[in-house]
């Protein structure tokens, strides 16, 4: 009766720590591979998170996710327990984004649909603009190194150390990014000022 309270209560989200993801992992690589359904729980809305917030598309978000879990239940055994679990996770899901990035040369086609636009006279006018849609477009236009470490300040609350980690530079590097991001930010914002008080 105790050994399954104890399983109900670690898949409650409020009780996420350190501890608990190192301790299902160990079952985990013990044999137990029912963890990894508490783990998946846990997380995989951080994943989503990411995933989108990466690259702004609702469509992509499952399957990418999908190669996101299928590579941490593949490497899971390997996991090293020197860094927390989930600067492990963020790495692999930026990782994925990365490639997906890549595969499909996303720039280009950011550009090719501007360029469409505006030859057709379909431009959006800013009052008719939504405010976080105004947002979300002016953090597209910025180059991968620099929304990304931004995205994780930002929205997902990640500490320096843990972005350092995820994205596997130097804790000076992404303070300058998350610098050169917002300042960027800034910029592309500054022709809807009246949309966004």
């Amino acid at each position: 009766m105790k050994n399954k309270k104890n399983e109900k209560d670690l898949a409650l989200p409020q009780i996420l720590n350190l501890d608990d993801d190192f301790s299902l992992i160990k079952r985990f690589i013990e044999g137990d591979e029912s963890t990894f359904s508490v783990l998946v729980q846990r997380h995989k809305e951080k994943i989503r998170n990411i995933i989108y917030l990466t690259l702004g598309n609702h469509d992509l978000v499952d399957d990418i996710a999908q190669e996101v879990l299928l590579t941490i239940y593949k490497n899971l055994s390997r996991f090293r327990f020197e860094s927390q679990f989930t600067t492990w996770l963020y790495r692999i899901t930026i990782n994925k984004c990365k490639d997906h990035l890549r595969k499909i040369n996303i720039r280009h086609i950011f550009l090719s649909f501007k360029d469409s636009d505006e030859e057709h006279g379909y431009e959006q006018s800013p009052e008719t603009s939504d405010v976080k849609e105004i947002v979300h477009k002016a953090i597209e236009k910025l180059p991968d190194k620099l929304r990304i470490p931004l995205l994780l300040k930002d929205i997902e609350g990640m500490s320096y150390q843990e972005i350092a980690e995820s994205v596997q530079c130097e804790i000076g590097t992404v303070k300058s990014r998350i610098f050169r991001a917002r300042e960027s930010l800034k910029t592309l914002l500054k022709p809807y000022e009246q949309e966004l008080l």
